[in-house]
């Protein structure tokens, strides 16, 4: 028999929403299921049994991250169906930068109020993250926080777990110079760099259509990150690439060089990488220079596979018939300290 709580009510915390939002979303949750998932929501804590019948020497994989002040936008525009997709796609995409196949996904939501509706469309897009991820949502937490948030808004975080066979750990240390850097369009500006176009737009109505973004301006912003791994896992079935990099925050000067070993560099020619409106509108709106922008936003390059020369062609239409814009982004060179953006 439950309590009735009605003293905890008054202090803030409705205990009943958070059972209320946990019916609403039990069937969101139930679609990301995978083989391995031994637990219901509910519980105290989320199983998972890994098949590890071809892996030799298995590695756990983790990532965690948020999805920054981009919810700003979200609760200016009170939509929540997609942030949940940012909050997925900034673990995953890490995660196969090592090369690991991602298994299962938590969540965390504190909120100032627990409205049912309103967290259910949150985890909406969480499970759209973790279907396009391949991996489970297995558990989280929400949290009702009076006096730390105000009422209308929330913070989400989430935490992913993967498996790699040791042997197939990517390192950067193979890569040489004259390896050919295989890029992945983004889809827009992703979860990065949102105080800074908060600040450029502060004056800009986020319902205005703009046509050079063919949207609206605050469509063209909440557009979700791209989620790499159906791509990146063919890929590794059939050829091997030597790393990988995921743009994220610090843009191409402080990414790129983490797939990289000591002493060499890399060249990334701009003209190659697809032209994407929201960066040219940022870039004229802000009179931000160009080298604050590469170091802060993606541009349209999502994320880099480094790979042998012979393996250029072959990657390239791997990841186009996955269904992503690959192209030929640069090359690693042993003359160039850093990055240089040509």
């Amino acid at each position: 028999m439950k309590g009735s709580n009605n003293i905890y009510k008054e202090a803030g915390v409705d205990v009943e929403a958070g059972y209320q939002g946990v019916e609403l979303i039990k069937k969101l949750v139930a679609k990301t299921s995978v083989p391995g998932v031994l637990s219901n929501l509910g519980g105290f804590a989320g199983l998972f049994q890994p098949d590890l019948q071809d892996i030799k020497e298995p590695v756990l994989v983790s990532g965690t991250d948020g999805v920054g002040t981009k919810l700003k936008i979200a609760f200016a525009l009170n939509q929540h169906d997609t942030i949940g997709i940012d909050c997925v796609a900034m673990c995953v995409n890490d995660i196969i930068c090592n090369g690991a196949t991602p298994l299962f996904f938590l969540d965390y939501i504190a909120l100032g109020k627990n409205i049912p509706e309103k967290v259910a469309e949150i985890v909406s897009g969480i499970a759209q993250g973790c279907l396009e991820g391949g991996c489970a949502l297995i558990g989280g937490e929400t949290a009702e926080m009076p006096g730390l948030y105000q009422e209308e808004d929330y913070d989400l975080a989430g935490f992913a777990v993967g498996m790699v066979d040791k042997a197939k750990i990517l390192d950067p240390k193979q890569v040489k110079a004259g390896d050919k850097i295989i890029g992945l369009a983004s889809s827009g500006l992703h979860s990065n760099g949102f105080s800074l176009v908060r600040r450029i737009l502060a004056k800009q109505a986020l319902n205005t259509f703009v046509p050079e973004l063919e949207t609206t301006l605050g469509q063209a912003l909440l557009t979700p990150t791209r989620i790499y791994v159906k791509g990146i896992l063919e890929l590794q079935k059939q050829i091997r690439p030597k790393a990988i990099c995921h743009i994220t925050g610090g843009g191409f000067y402080e990414n790129i060089p983490r797939a990289l070993p000591k002493g060499l560099g890399a060249k990334i020619s701009k003209a190659r990488i697809p032209a994407q409106p929201i960066f040219t509108y940022l870039q004229r709106i802000g009179n931000i220079p160009e080298s604050d922008m590469y170091s802060t936003f993606n541009m349209g390059l999502g994320m880099c596979v480094i790979v042998s020369p012979k393996d250029l062609d072959a990657g390239i239409k791997i990841l186009q018939q996955q269904g992503y814009e690959a192209f030929e982004a640069g090359e690693v060179d042993a003359k160039v300290a850093g990055i240089e953006i040509c």
